[in-house]
């Protein structure tokens, strides 16, 4: 399971995959990492610093976060995708078509003026996380999208 967690200063991702329930992030920040209750991960109920601080130190690699500089992630169902803009402009997209054996993501892609801001996995969590919720099997065709779910 892939799970996004988001605010407007930051994104948390986790990977339920990767985690072994050390619970560094529970410890490190309680107010934001509440096993007992659903969902799990709430990042407004803590200061940004403070869950950053947490997520760095996770050993698997279960969590990670970026700064979100801004940008809006939107899933456009109507358009198999979800999208990211910069004020009203398009910067991003990860695309899916669907198919019996579930949502196949074929691409994803970000202006090369906004690389190295994880806005590429910000879309690619979207995607999943809008799949998981409508009980469809993800399947990563492009290249990114392997690599991230990997």
């Amino acid at each position: 399971m892939h799970r996004l967690y988001e605010n407007e200063d930051i994104s948390v991702f986790w990977d339920s995959e990767k985690c072994r329930h050390e619970k560094k992030c529970v410890t490190g920040c309680p107010e934001a990492f509440d096993i007992t209750r659903r969902p799990w991960i709430n990042i407004n109920d803590a200061p940004t610093d403070k869950v950053w601080q947490a997520v760095s130190k996770c050993p698997s690699g279960a969590l990670s976060c970026v700064y979100n500089h801004f940008i809006r992630i939107m899933f456009e169902a109507d358009a198999h995708r979800s999208a990211a803009y910069s004020g009203e402009i398009l910067i991003g997209e990860c695309d899916y078509e669907e198919s019996e054996e579930g949502w196949v993501i074929y691409h994803t892609e970000v202006d090369p003026a906004f690389s190295g801001k994880g806005i590429a996995k910000r879309l690619v969590y979207t995607v999943v996380q809008e799949a998981e919720r409508n009980k469809n099997r993800i399947i990563p065709s492009c290249s990114y999208a392997a690599k991230v779910l990997g």
